[in-house]
């Protein structure tokens, strides 16, 4: 174990090894100024230092958290950014999703319990752990996609307009829509029963906002394309993004058919 104070330097390769990243990586975050190493004076390859490695760190948390790149840059540039802070805000982000992973963890054990035959479990219960919060905070990151358009206006404009209890409806709808959907993926993207899911689906977005061909199309491609909502669909079910994208290009192809 190498031990890192103040004077310590690593090499590409080693601090590659140590974050479990490629040494192409590193390669990369120099070039786009995200990361910049030292370098030695004597033959002029990259040095890192202990601020260096702390700082890959935290590209590295952001990057978990779902920041782009240039986002992740846009942060850590900030002249007001203090690294026990954001440390602090890692921890509670991490508590949090434990919390989560440990509901859906108990969700897993229970469904296979169910279909090994040991227990009874209704259709609800197979979505235990996929909060409130979570169907918000996707809605809210479908709309931001498109950002200061008319499309994310509508959206803040109607999601203000509704009560506690038409956005509790609209949640569950939700809920029960995606566990359609789930259940008709053995029939394949194109059959009659996952289009009629689809257009349950597009109908329900319509509480939100008037989407188009072209931003149904853009959602497929969004839930397999972006970390976060790639990693909620698996949760759902591991093909489920993936399949999505399918079934969302043979519904837009009919309806422009």
């Amino acid at each position: 174990m190498i031990r890192m104070d103040t004077e310590t330097r690593f090499s590409v390769k080693q601090l590659a090894e140590m974050a479990g990243v490629s040494v192409r990586t590193l390669h990369y975050y120099d070039e786009i100024g995200l990361l910049r190493p030292a370098r030695d004076p004597a033959n002029s390859y990259r040095q890192y230092d202990r601020p260096a490695a702390l700082r890959l760190q935290q590209i590295l948390f952001l990057r978990e958290l779902g920041l782009s790149l240039e986002e992740i840059r846009d942060v850590l540039d900030r002249p007001d950014f203090e690294l026990v802070a954001a440390l602090e805000h890692h921890r509670q982000a991490l508590r949090a999703r434990q919390r989560r992973l440990a509901r859906l963890l108990q969700t897993v054990e229970r469904t296979i319990d169910y279909l090994k035959g040991h227990i009874e479990m209704d259709s609800h219960g197979l979505f235990e752990g996929f909060s409130e919060e979570h169907e918000k905070r996707y809605i809210a990151e479908a709309g931001e996609m498109w950002g200061d358009t008319g499309a994310w206006k509508d959206f803040r404009r109607r999601w203000a307009g509704y009560t506690d209890a038409d956005k509790q409806r609209m949640m569950d709808e939700g809920k029960a829509i995606y566990r359609e959907i789930v259940a008709a993926m053995p029939t394949g993207p194109a059959s009659d029963e996952t289009q009629a899911c689809m257009a349950r689906w597009h109908e329900h977005l319509r509480y939100f906002y008037e989407p188009s061909t072209e931003m149904l199309r853009g959602l497929g491609d969004l839930y397999n394309d972006n970390p976060q909502f790639a990693a909620n669909f698996a949760e759902m079910h591991p093909d489920l993004a993936g399949f999505m994208r399918e079934a969302i290009k043979v519904y837009c192809d009919r309806l422009e058919s």
